[in-house]
């Protein structure tokens, strides 16, 4: 558990510099320049790579429980890992879905030995759970998911006056999916009016219309300034939603924005060659909507990065448009593919660290994490800037084989991910052990 890094480019808190970093019983010890190595530390020389705080994915889908055939949380976490990212925060919409307390603390326990990033997992909401979101414990979750729009099983939110309840009554933060349900199946009436069976992938959009999104957004804004609510707005994929949004750092913020990196990558043009393999909840717009998200990004409209990792089989995304599920699996792609934007010029390094590393922690209260500071836990992610990615199918870890990225190269590559101050991945390899640990929150 004892390292030293040396002569690393340190990324963190809006600066750049070369040091070194110690580790020592799963903490950072020290950072600072010309440490000394002790006889019980292991030695790495990072000859000048980007040392990051270790990534958080806030917002991904393992699948595990009910779902397992597409992904678990052995297999997802693996994939993070290998990905450069040290934490996750899982949605609910599992089988059973997580409507209480012990199914919440079910997936504490099945990830207890079996994750390699550290974990929290969401609480969800639903027309019927009302007394248990109030009796929710704040220090046990990040908080609690509310689908205000189409949904699988029973986690739709539809009633107006549970709606309010929820958001006058939640004693942690409400994290939303945006999207008005009538509006959605209106347009998909009428798609099939004159597609039939045959609806093409590239219509996605119109049938997950920008409008849809809107006007669920709208509401959930509208719902929080009224009760005072802690609101974050997951996934937003529209330039119309960026107004409602305000500016500025994180901090202090009551209503928070995130946005996900296939958004920043991927438009309507590339349903042609991808297909359902792009196929996503919200759904993948307009190229005018990404270059306005990588904008707003920049001006800290958006606050927080991730990738609403949602595996499916590659088998369920070949089907026709009404049976080929929603979801992309990305959590391994998710740093290189936001690294390929920092040398396009579409995005700034720090930028990326503040919106994939520190926010999450500070957004969701994730103690002790997300920042390189001495006595923080140390999770870490070393990335070789021009070490070069290949996604090809023997390197994917998730359990459904694929990546959207398939085929492409990127600039970037993992060199090295610590989680608690252990190596999980060598650049090359998993390495031995599972050093994933249950996240706390500071409520």
């Amino acid at each position: 558990m004892n390292w030293l890094i040396r002569d690393a480019e340190l990324i963190n808190e809006g600066q750049r510099r070369v040091a070194d970093l110690r580790i020592r019983g799963g903490r950072i010890e020290a950072i600072g320049s010309g440490l000394a190595a002790r006889a019980d530390e292991r030695v790495l020389d990072a000859g000048g790579q980007w040392l990051l705080p270790g990534v958080i994915d806030a917002q991904v889908h393992f699948r595990e429980p009910g779902l397992e055939h597409k992904g678990d949380l052995a297999s997802e976490s693996a994939a993070a890992v290998a990905g450069g990212v040290t934490s996750f925060l899982e949605m609910p919409n599992t089988r059973p879905p997580t409507l209480d307390a012990a199914a919440l603390e079910d997936k504490y326990r099945r990830a207890q030995g079996r994750a390699r990033a550290n974990f929290g997992f969401y609480f969800g909401a639903s027309n019927d759970n009302l007394e248990a979101i109030r009796r929710i414990d704040p220090a046990s979750t990040p908080g609690l998911k509310v689908f205000m729009g189409a949904s699988t099983g029973n986690m739709l939110v539809d009633d107006p006056q549970v709606l309010d309840a929820i958001f006058r009554d939640c004693p942690v933060p409400i994290i939303t999916h945006c999207e008005d349900t009538p509006s959605i199946e209106a347009n998909h009436a009428a798609a099939r009016a004159r597609h039939g069976e045959a609806i093409p992938a590239e219509i996605h959009g119109e049938i997950r219309s920008r409008e849809a999104c809107l006007k669920s957004t709208q509401l959930a804004l509208e719902l929080a300034r009224r009760h005072g609510t802690s609101l974050h707005v997951l996934h937003i994929s529209t330039a119309d939603e960026l107004a409602l949004f305000a500016p500025g750092p994180v901090e202090g913020k009551q209503i928070t924005a995130e946005t996900c990196v296939h958004f920043l990558h991927f438009a309507r043009e590339d349903y042609r060659v991808l297909g359902h393999l792009i196929k996503c909840n919200p759904a993948i717009k307009e190229a005018s909507d990404r270059d306005a998200l990588l904008h707003a990004i920049i001006e800290d409209r958006i606050d927080v990065l991730a990738t609403d990792h949602a595996p499916h089989t590659y088998e369920e995304k070949k089907q026709v448009y009404d049976k080929a599920p929603s979801g992309l699996p990305l959590v391994q792609d998710f740093v290189i593919s936001a690294l390929e934007l920092v040398h396009e010029g579409k995005l700034d390094l720090t930028q990326f660290v503040r919106k994939a590393c520190h926010a999450p922690a500070l957004r969701f209260g994730i103690v002790e994490r997300g920042f390189l500071r001495e006595g923080f836990h140390a999770d870490l992610t070393l990335v070789d800037p021009h070490g070069g990615t290949e996604v090809t199918g023997g390197r994917i870890l998730a359990k459904c084989g694929w990546s959207p990225f398939l085929g492409r190269r990127f600039r970037a590559r993992i060199a090295a991910t610590f989680v608690n101050g252990r190596l999980a991945f060598d650049g090359q390899r998993l390495a031995d052990g599972i050093h994933g640990q249950r996240l706390a929150f500071a409520r």
